[in-house]
């Protein structure tokens, strides 16, 4: 047990333009070197792709985006006594799994050919909202990894 107090919670803060924090998580995962507004730049300007490509509300298809990309099940690598490894499978919580959805889409859609990033997170958020894209496929590989490995559950 801590001998000083109990660090308080801090809620993320939203960002200027949507007053969301979801916006403002991927925004954060986005920036790299500490250049935010770059980062910014890049949200907002999928965003408006997203608003041309759709034309219905872009927080709606980003949403929409996360939500299906979202685990809900995952692995994780166990050592036994005798020095082999296996993957366990584990139920995954809302906020890891979030965690989790936002960083396979941002990964994905950095994979995508294309002219800029701005671009190719449009194409990604898009394509994940209506079912499809990498995002999707890197959270059917680990849903179907953890069903494989089910047997193994009571490792945990």
């Amino acid at each position: 047990m801590s001998r000083r107090g109990t660090a308080e919670k801090r809620t993320a803060k939203s960002d200027p333009i949507f007053r969301n924090r979801l916006v403002n998580m991927v925004v954060n995962r986005i920036m790299k070197d500490g250049k935010k507004s770059l980062a910014y730049q890049i949200l907002y300007r999928a965003v408006k792709k997203i608003q041309q490509k759709t034309e219905t509300n872009p927080l709606l298809v980003l949403r929409q985006a996360i939500r299906r990309v979202t685990p809900n099940i995952g692995v994780k690598t166990r050592r036994n006594k005798k020095g082999s490894t296996r993957k366990v499978p584990i139920e995954i919580g809302s906020k890891q799994g979030r965690a989790l959805a936002i960083r396979w889409l941002l990964e994905s859609s950095q994979k995508r050919p294309g002219r800029n990033m701005a671009f190719k997170l449009s194409s990604e958020l898009v394509d994940a909202a209506k079912g499809s894209g990498g995002a999707i496929r890197k959270k059917e590989a680990t849903h179907r990894m953890a069903e494989a490995n089910r047997a193994l559950a009571h490792f945990r």
